[in-house]
């Protein structure tokens, strides 16, 4: 029998590790700021504990050291790893002027001069770490002694649990657009929660969490990579928040998970669509990386999300993922017991999963391609013609005539094509109209970059409709005049008039809008030591009205709340039309992300999306949900379409909305009580449970 590794190479490796890295911090060859940021405080940390572990593997023998050797590896390599991901993201800011010149100006943020030198900065702290955490956890698996299986509760493949989940939370990642594949890659999604379902029954309830967490963490940094350019905090806050939620989610389902036999069939995948609904509630609600919106390019699979909007689509996919694992099962004890599974009974056993998804998928595929037909041979009421801008810009930069130039530049083309409405994207024209146009435009510069667009607005003869900053006036209880700022859209009709503005309702929270300044006054000084744009909430949506037709404009990410737009949809739009800037990114996928998850608005509420962006992806969606014309990323251009309406018609989830939720919570906690009826059984028979 094997005996324990020894603790000599590992802690010898320890050793140089840490003094190399202490030297490197101390030295800072590469760069060295004045002031320390809250990345440096962490890497002491993670130093620390690495300097923690090399004393408990000097001073532990026995069951101890198997812990040090076998356990400790997979939670300080599962932090450190957390810690360099979202470090080499955020060192992308360092070629971001505004940064930049923050970190220059505040003292509250350390940059490299560019994000080359700033990345190489994460690599040099961390990788060493990571490199001796994963080798361990490595080579301590396959040396394994028998004698502490039974401790670490390794068998077959869970011997490597932490490997899985992070597979999963890779697979989850690549599901969707991402730096891989920027369109995404959708079949991913079928088989990306197969490694972690496998291998949480296997293990007691504190490590399923464990592992289920790791899974999380690593889903949540590599897909919303490209929050590292939002904002300087947040990254940091969606980490967080999105941790504790999947903290909770283990936490509560895991222990009816260690009593069920096959949870993947059902309950996982139930729970699994209510954790993404509850997610996407409240202020810290974030709809972003439903495993659902994965499938935005299969037009013949989502249509079934007018029945239960993307959480049927979500629900699908895993359904799938549960009997996939059926059958691998199944397929595996055929392997191990061919004997018994010559029999009629397990023949028919391992057919029922293969059944199931035959089923499944003929039913889902056959609803698609006859709502394809469908609407293929729709006959529309009329035809509204719609020129979305694309103008390429940043805002951040301050550049607003040059933007106007471009803007003014692109509506002229357009022009051409005789456009029923123009739409301009979110925070294109910047400068506040309501304030700036009542000002001296000889003494203030916005002011007569107001008054340019009003009076060009009025010449084009066009309905325009424009995202801008939007503000009103008024006094506190002392008579101090005070001013409310809001990210809103305002809409000009032919005539040059101002006819109605919605103010934006879903604002990011941290970021755009923190309502609890007075009961957190300490979140709210950080927060604004950290220069983020916030605004003010607004009332009401606004149906915009068009003498052809009417439409909203959600802002930015409020396009990705479902029960949100099919609210507003029933006050009667006819379009929905999408302003956002997402120019801020710096990347396609963010772009794509954002599109992959709005275009299932067109589905669930039968009704043509179109977006206009700053950046991409500027595009017209049917109510089919396929993919009629786009604009390429990061190009000024215009896209000028023919929109098709029709009879306001209805879907089963705009008339009953998520009708899915509640019977799959009902569901879920039937078959949760019922997996705990067999423990409440001894308790009142008087035997322990594990007696």
């Amino acid at each position: 029998m094997k005996k324990l590794p020894s603790r000599a190479v590992p802690a010898f490796l320890l050793t140089l590790v840490i003094l190399g890295e202490m030297l490197m911090y101390i030295y800072r060859p590469l760069w060295s700021p004045d002031q320390k940021s809250t990345g440096d405080i962490l890497y002491l940390a993670f130093i620390l504990i690495h300097a923690m572990w090399l004393y408990a593997l000097l001073r532990h023998r026995g069951t101890a050291l198997a812990f040090d050797l076998y356990r400790l590896p997979e939670v300080i390599f599962i932090f450190g790893i957390s810690l360099f991901l979202f470090s080499y993201i955020f060192a992308t800011n360092a070629n971001l002027t505004y940064a930049q010149l923050f970190a220059e100006t505040s003292g509250n943020l350390s940059l490299a001069p560019n994000s080359r030198i700033q990345r190489l900065v994460s690599v040099i702290r961390y990788l060493p770490f990571l490199i001796f955490d994963i080798g361990i956890y490595i080579c301590c698996r396959l040396y394994k002694p028998r004698r502490f299986t039974r401790f670490t509760g390794l068998s077959g493949f869970s011997a490597w649990s932490l490997l899985l989940s992070i597979l999963s939370g890779l697979l989850y990642s690549l599901s969707l657009p991402s730096f891989l594949s920027t369109e995404g890659c959708g079949w991913l999604a079928y088989i990306a929660l197969i490694p972690l379902w496998s291998i949480l029954p296997r293990h007691n309830v504190r490590w399923g969490i464990f592992y289920g967490i790791s899974f999380g963490l690593i889903q949540v940094l590599l897909s919303n990579f490209w929050l590292g350019t939002f904002s300087l905090i947040t990254l940091q806050l969606v980490t967080v928040f999105l941790f504790s939620e999947y903290l909770i989610y283990f936490a509560v389902v895991l222990p009816f998970v260690k009593r069920m036999r096959k949870p993947h069939l059902f309950f996982l995948p139930a729970t699994w669509v209510l954790f993404d609904f509850f997610r996407t509630q409240g202020f810290l609600g974030y709809p972003w990386g439903m495993l659902g919106s994965s499938q935005y390019l299969y037009a013949s699979l989502i249509q079934i999300a007018d029945i239960g909007g993307v959480y049927l689509v979500t629900l699908f996919i895993l359904l799938t993922s549960g009997l996939l694992i059926e059958l691998l099962n199944a397929v595996s004890d055929r392997q191990f017991h061919p004997v018994e599974h010559l029999t009629a009974r397990g023949a028919s056993t391992s057919f029922r999963p293969l059944a199931g998804l035959l089923l499944m998928w003929s039913l889902t595929v056959s609803y698609g391609f006859f709502n394809i037909y469908s609407w293929e041979r729709k006959e529309e009421s009329s035809v509204v013609r719609i020129a979305l801008v694309q103008q390429n810009t940043d805002p951040r930069k301050h550049d607003y005539r040059k933007t106007f130039e471009i803007l003014r530049e692109l509506t002229d083309q357009a022009l051409t094509e005789r456009p029923d409405l123009v739409a301009w994207s979110e925070t294109a024209f910047v400068p506040n109209i309501r304030k700036w146009e009542t000002l001296d435009p000889r003494t203030h510069s916005l002011s007569r970059l107001v008054l340019d667009f009003r009076e060009y607005q009025r010449n084009i003869r066009t309905w325009l409709i424009t995202g801008n900053d939007d503000y009103e006036e008024f006094q506190d209880s002392e008579g101090n005049k005070l001013q409310s700022h809001y990210n809103a859209s305002v809409l000009f009709s032919d005539l040059g008039k101002r006819t109605a503005t919605y103010r934006k309702i879903h604002l990011v929270p941290f970021s755009e809008y923190f309502p609890y300044a007075e009961q957190a006054p300490w979140v709210f000084d950080v927060l604004q030591g950290l220069d983020p744009d916030l605004w003010e909430k607004g009332a009401s949506p606004v149906i915009f009205q068009h003498p052809k037709f009417s439409f909203f404009t959600p802002i930015c990410f409020e396009d990705s709340f479902p029960g949100e737009v099919r609210n507003v949809v029933r006050l009667g739009a006819d379009v929905i039309l999408n302003l956002s800037n997402d120019y801020w990114s710096l990347t396609e996928a963010e772009g794509q992300q954002h599109f992959a998850n709005s275009l299932f608005r067109a589905v669930e509420n039968r009704r043509p999306l179109l977006r206009s962006t700053a950046s991409g992806l500027t595009a017209y969606v049917s109510p089919d949900g396929r993919i009629r014309s786009s604009l390429p990323y990061y190009t000024e251009g215009v896209l000028t379409v023919d929109v098709k309406l029709y009879k306001t018609g209805t879907s089963i989830y705009l008339r009953f909305g998520n009708w899915l939720i509640y019977l799959l919570g009902i569901s879920a906690a039937a078959i949760a009580a019922h997996s705990i009826l067999p423990f409440f059984r001894l308790i009142k028979k008087g035997c322990h449970p594990n007696e």
